[in-house]
C-alpha cells in the first residue's frame, strides 16, 4: 500500500496537530473577548432593569452571588450555556440578546446606532425605564452634553429586551414619543 501523506491518516493527524496548536494559541483570547461582550450585555440588561448586583443576589434567592454576577459582567468568569439561559430567564430576555445574535432572520435592516433627544425624553413619564438606562450610559461614557445621546447597537438590543419589542417596535415607540433624532442602519 502506498503512503498517502496529503490525504491519508498521517495527513489528517498532521492537520489535527496543527489545528490543536493553532486553537490553543487563539482560544483564550477569543473566549475572553466573547466573555467580555456577553458581560457587557449582562450589565446593560441589569442596569436597564434598575437592579444592583445585590438586588440580583437577593431576588434570585442567592442563586447568583453579587460577586459572581460582577465577574460575569467584567468577563472575568465564563458562563456555561445552561447558566446563561438561567440568567436570560431571570432577566426575562431572549438568550440571543446576551449572545449578541439576531433574534430573527426576517431580512429587516438592523439598527447600528440611534440618536435620541434627551430634553424631550425627560418629559415623558412612560419612558422612565429608558431614561434610567440612558443615564447609566451617560455616566459610563462621561458624556454630559445634555441635548442628545448616541445609542449603540448593543444598547439598542438591550432596550428591545427591556421593552419586550423587536427593533421596528422600539423605533415605533421612539417615533411616537418624538425623541428619535436619527438612525443608522447596520
Amino acid at each position: 500500500m502506498a503512503s498517502n501523506r496529503t490525504g491519508g491518516a498521517a495527513g489528517v493527524t498532521d492537520v489535527r496537530a496543527w489545528l490543536g496548536r493553532h486553537d490553543a494559541m487563539n482560544d483564550d483570547d477569543t473566549q475572553s473577548d466573547f466573555s467580555a461582550e456577553v458581560g457587557t450585555r449582562l450589565r446593560a440588561v441589569r442596569r436597564a432593569k434598575s437592579l444592583s448586583l445585590d438586588d440580583v443576589e437577593r431576588l434570585s434567592g442567592g442563586r447568583w452571588s453579587a460577586s459572581a454576577i460582577g465577574a460575569y459582567e467584567r468577563g472575568f468568569r465564563n458562563l456555561s450555556l445552561p447558566r446563561l439561559r438561567e440568567l436570560a430567564t431571570f432577566y426575562e430576555i431572549p438568550m440571543s440578546v446576551l449572545l449578541g445574535e439576531l433574534e430573527t432572520l426576517d431580512g429587516q435592516p438592523r439598527i447600528q446606532r440611534i440618536v435620541l433627544d434627551l430634553e424631550r425624553l425627560k418629559g415623558i413619564p412612560e419612558a422612565n425605564s429608558l431614561w434610567r438606562y440612558l443615564k447609566a450610559i451617560i455616566r459610563e461614557r462621561g458624556d454630559y452634553n445634555g441635548r442628545v445621546l448616541s445609542v449603540r447597537r448593543d444598547d439598542v438590543r438591550a432596550l428591545c429586551a427591556v421593552f419586550h419589542v423587536d427593533e421596528p417596535g422600539l423605533l415605533a415607540k421612539l417615533v411616537e414619543w418624538q425623541v428619535l433624532v436619527e438612525t443608522e442602519p447596520a
